[in-house]
């Protein structure tokens, strides 16, 4: 609603919700189950995941510890969102002032984009290997696309006014783009990060398919195959809340560096 106030209030009432629903997703997948509605083979009960969950942080799954899966993950989703970052957002960022740069990357970005990860695997496969940069590099095509589509959306959201008005104060190129085009673009910027990282969540299952030894997209894998779906309930679980975590962080990042986003 126009002039609506998102402050302390609202958002604790928002939690509120949160966490009532969250609770009642929980207690409905308990009386599923215990009820015997829902075999364990399908839906196993909460209990017996989080006991699979100590059993797996206490003596580790398919050679390697809870840790160690989380470890590898979070090295191979993070390394590439790094990767993205100094990349994509440079490259955004020039679609978005340069018609040669949008020229040159934006058939390249939007043919590519609407493909699977699972499309071009085989041809990262050949390409790379088997190793961890074919894992890294699929991660980061997953999270590049959104993010500089983002960052050129957000460069091109900025009013041709403020433009004008610096040039006519004697700014330079250099300083429009940085103190004009960037701090306008940048909560676009930031949208894009948050979409990047889910998209990098997203292809990390398909991305541990190749010859991976520990993380947890492999986890999930390796225990769908001998149908041991507690630890497929964990490890699914497990991406969830990190991905949480770091979108939360995305999020203050967001009311810290463009406090003035939304009002």
């Amino acid at each position: 609603m126009p002039g609506e106030s998102y402050g302390a209030p609202g958002h604790g009432k928002s939690l509120a919700i949160s966490v009532v629903t969250a609770t009642s997703l929980l207690l409905l997948w308990y009386i599923v189950t215990a009820a015997g509605w829902i075999g364990p083979l399908f839906l196993p009960s909460p209990l017996a995941v989080v006991a699979r969950f100590w059993e797996i942080l206490t003596e580790g799954f398919a050679g390697a510890s809870l840790l160690e899966h989380t470890g590898w993950s979070m090295l191979r989703v993070f390394g590439a969102f790094a990767l993205a970052m100094l990349t994509a957002i440079p490259i955004g960022i020039l679609m978005g002032v340069n018609r040669v740069g949008r020229g040159l990357f934006d058939p390249i970005i939007e043919f590519y984009r609407p493909l699977p990860p699972l499309a071009y695997l085989p041809l990262v496969i050949i390409w790379l290997g088997i190793g961890e940069t074919s894992k890294i590099v699929l991660i980061y095509m997953a999270i590049f696309a959104p993010m500089a589509l983002s960052a050129r959306a957000g460069v091109r959201s900025v009013a041709i006014e403020q433009i004008h008005a610096a040039y006519s104060m004697g700014a330079s190129r250099w300083q429009v783009i940085r103190y004009i085009i960037l701090k306008n673009a940048l909560p676009e910027i930031l949208t894009g990060m948050r979409i990047g990282i889910g998209f990098g969540w997203t292809t990390l299952v398909a991305a541990e398919m190749v010859a991976a030894q520990a993380g947890l997209g492999f986890m999930v894998l390796n225990a769908a195959e001998f149908l041991v779906t507690d630890v497929v309930i964990m490890g699914i679980i497990m991406i969830g809340i990190i991905a949480y975590l770091f979108d939360m962080l995305m999020r203050y990042a967001e009311k810290t560096l463009v406090p003035w986003k939304g009002k």
